[in-house]
């Protein structure tokens, strides 16, 4: 699963997992787990909404939020 953060127009960003990148052919984006960027529940769905589809062609665009262990950390330490 993926991570991405998805701009809306006129809304704030959401915040969820998606299975694959969209491909050049889709139409639709399913989104898991919607939320806030802080984590909490958007005031526009129902509490116990676990997808939503967006039109892709109403999507501004789509930030991939790396995960913790695909970073790799380079540090400069002085001894």
């Amino acid at each position: 699963m993926v991570t991405v953060i998805v701009h809306v127009p006129n809304e704030d960003p959401i915040l969820g997992e998606i299975d694959n990148l969209p491909a050049p052919t889709d139409n639709i984006l399913a989104l898991k787990n919607p939320r806030r960027k802080d984590g909490k529940d958007i005031k526009t769905m129902e509490a116990n909404v676990s997808i939503v589809l967006y039109p892709l062609a109403k999507v501004n665009y789509i930030e991939v939020v790396s995960s913790e262990s695909e970073e790799e950390i380079i540090t400069f330490v002085r001894e």
